[in-house]
């Protein structure tokens, strides 16, 4: 225990070393959103236009967390390894170590260059200027080839291929576990950048997730999952504190889409989906709601709700921004309590 802590400290401290800098180079770079983003339908696009009034103020934060957290995560791990082992600390993982770690940044990294190539064309406006012609559908299409690819890595390379239902048992899906590991992949990696809306908000429901996750990786003494996790914790609790309101700095896309998508590989490796299901609660109610309204204003013309995602209703209500955002964080602890207590940590 005490190693895993020195690593999320040491994360923290290189973090907090280096995210004033990057905040600043972003600055430089010009790397915000000048114009709010347009509402996911016209049936929301009134009370939208309400709610981006009120944080016009907001316009001009620096984008680009995410990139700044997952280089360092990376680079720190690559030295960290091998210290470890020079070290005589005993490193043990469930799977074959190469291809655990193949996985885990494999899915860390690329989701991560996704986003930040969909930053990039929003930031800059080139898809009015035709850069390489992709467009929404293109980064949907994209996403779900890196979840398959993901989801076949976790089938071929680990031959895993078994859901642990708690008080149910294993089922075993075969081949059929990739489609079901590419959609939770996908889930999470879209839930993830739905909910990323308000300041701190995903941002801390990630850490609370992660911090559940660590746990079920100490009692299956996975040291490479375990070790990465601590970096991931010690690199976003320095980010936190320049993102929670009013913040100075948002994830972007390219944190989003990295962060969603590895929470969920890390959920598959550990073995607890339906554990990772109820820990990433929040993420799932917000999907949840976003998906009702939208199935319901295509197929029968009417909303569910008055605006969605859920934190947008309950900033449409009149709730403060920090108020939502801490009672979210509230409710995710409970959940992640009753997720470790369902994978019976």
């Amino acid at each position: 225990m005490a190693l895993y802590l020195g690593i999320l400290i040491f994360a923290f401290i290189i973090t907090s070393i280096a995210i004033i800098p990057f905040i600043d180079l972003l600055y430089r770079l010009h790397f915000t959103h000048t114009k709010p983003l347009p509402a996911s339908s016209v049936f929301e696009a009134r009370a939208v236009t309400r709610l981006h009034h009120r944080h016009k103020w907001k316009l001009g934060t620096p984008i680009g967390g995410g990139i700044i957290i997952i280089f360092l995560v990376t680079l720190v791990y690559s030295f960290l390894l091998p210290v470890m082992g020079k070290l005589g600390v005993y490193i043990t993982s469930v799977f074959p170590k190469k291809q655990e770690l193949n996985i885990i940044f494999f899915t860390f990294i690329a989701f991560g260059l996704l986003g930040l190539f969909d930053d990039i064309i929003k930031i800059f406006n080139l898809k009015k200027k035709g850069f390489l012609g992709l467009g929404v559908s293109h980064k949907a299409i994209l996403q779900v080839v890196l979840a398959v690819i993901v989801a076949a890595m976790l089938y071929l390379n680990l031959s895993i291929n078994v859901l642990n239902i708690p008080y149910i048992g294993v089922i075993r899906f075969g081949w059929w576990y990739i489609p079901v590991a590419t959609g939770i992949i996908l889930l999470f990696t879209r839930a993830f950048d739905i909910a990323d809306g308000l300041d701190g908000l995903a941002n801390g429901v990630l850490l609370i997730s992660l911090t559940a996750l660590w746990a079920i990786s100490f009692s299956m003494l996975d040291t490479l999952l375990s070790a990465f996790i601590a970096l991931w914790i010690g690199s976003l609790v320095a980010f936190m504190y320049f993102n929670v309101y009013p913040a100075r700095i948002w994830l972007g896309n390219a944190g989003s889409l990295s962060f969603g998508a590895t929470l969920a590989v890390t959920g598959l490796l550990l073995g607890k989906t339906v554990g990772l299901l109820v820990i990433g609660g929040i993420f799932v109610i917000e999907i949840v709601t976003h998906y009702a309204q939208y199935f319901s204003t295509r197929l029968f013309r009417r909303r569910i709700f008055k605006i969605t995602p859920l934190h947008y209703l309950l900033l449409d209500y009149g709730w403060p921004e920090p108020k939502i955002v801490m009672r979210a964080w509230l409710v995710s602890i409970f959940l992640a309590l009753f997720g470790l207590w369902l994978a019976g940590v």
